[in-house]
């Protein structure tokens, strides 16, 4: 049911990704408003669904909330800034070097245990990355290299916060809401009209209330059980969907680039996930000696009991 969840949420997040691109760059709809409909409709598809079901209510989950919807909206605002000014190969690369990063930071600061299989995993899914998006790196813009650089931190805070979410949909429904009045500031600072085609508000409204709210949800209940590195290395699979997905909706072309880049993400994910060998012998093994007591095992109390029983006992006087 994990990985189910796990795989659920990758591809809400590569859709999400497509959907951002779909409406940035064909120029439906200004990033600031793309932004607010985006998180608008993520709240008001979470609000009652977070009454339809029933969950463990938090103590104190507005104090949660303020936190989370901040970066959250940090992290909505600053991507599609950074997907602006920024190319996708470069920006791609720079959101995701951003998150692994920051989680494997926290971590370390948490003295969480890091595997070397998940070190030499995450590099090698980074280097499969840079594969990927290499046609499309330049130097990048300061301005939006920054913007991404702060979407990266700010996802891998939410992420890390959302790991102990006891109520998925009503704590992501409230970290929405808490996004509201940063929204309204931005807007009311911005003074220039909104620029909205009604395709590019459909590709909004779908890109908040489906991949992104419903998106997040899914991704609060795999947190759940997932490390905080574990959930980082995943996170390198999306760029892969998000691909494969271009090609599937996008008209966009396969090539032997993207076939070894997937590879090389695939794998480097796949190392950082394998589950060490436990060493020693077998738990079966180690209970068929103890219980037949062969050589190099000592007995058990039991069996040193039962072997006095047993032994012949003779009478100091001889029978005879």
């Amino acid at each position: 049911m994990l990985w189910f969840l796990t795989t659920l949420s990758l591809l809400a997040f590569a859709a999400n990704s497509l959907l951002c691109r779909l409406a940035l760059a064909t120029d439906q709809i200004d990033l600031f408003s793309f932004t607010a409909l985006r998180l608008l409709s993520g709240m008001l598809i979470l609000i009652p669904a977070s009454r339809l079901v029933q969950e463990v209510s938090p103590s104190k989950p507005w104090n949660n909330a303020w936190g989370s919807g901040a970066t959250l909206f940090v992290y909505a605002l600053t991507s599609s800034l950074g997907y602006v000014t920024l190319g996708a190969g470069t920006g791609t690369l720079a959101l995701a070097g951003a998150i692994q990063i920051s989680m494997f930071g926290w971590a370390l600061i948490r003295k969480e245990p890091i595997s070397r299989a998940k070190w030499i995993g995450s590099a090698v899914s980074l280097g499969g990355l840079i594969v990927l998006v290499s046609p499309g790196l330049s130097a990048p813009d300061p301005a939006g290299a920054a913007f991404m650089i702060l979407s990266g931190v700010a996802w891998g805070i939410y992420s890390i916060r959302g790991r102990g979410a006891t109520a998925p949909v009503l704590m992501t429904a409230r970290n929405f809401t808490c996004t509201v009045p940063l929204i309204l500031l931005v807007l009311l600072v911005r003074f220039q009209p909104l620029e909205i085609s009604p395709r590019g508000a459909w590709i909004a409204i779908c890109s908040g209330a489906l991949t992104s709210g419903l998106g997040y949800v899914i991704w609060y209940h795999a947190l759940r059980k997932l490390s905080t590195t574990t959930a980082a290395i995943v996170q390198l699979l999306i760029p892969v969907i998000a691909a494969f997905g271009g090609i599937l909706f996008l008209n966009e072309v396969l090539n032997g680039r993207l076939i070894v880049s997937s590879a090389l993400i695939l794998g480097g994910v796949w190392m950082g996930l394998k589950k060490k060998p436990q060493s020693g012998p077998p738990p079966a093994a180690t209970a068929i000696a103890d219980a037949h007591n062969l050589p190099g095992t000592s007995p058990r109390p039991l069996d040193q009991k039962i072997s006095r029983l047993q032994a012949p006992h003779w009478p100091h006087k001889s029978m005879f």
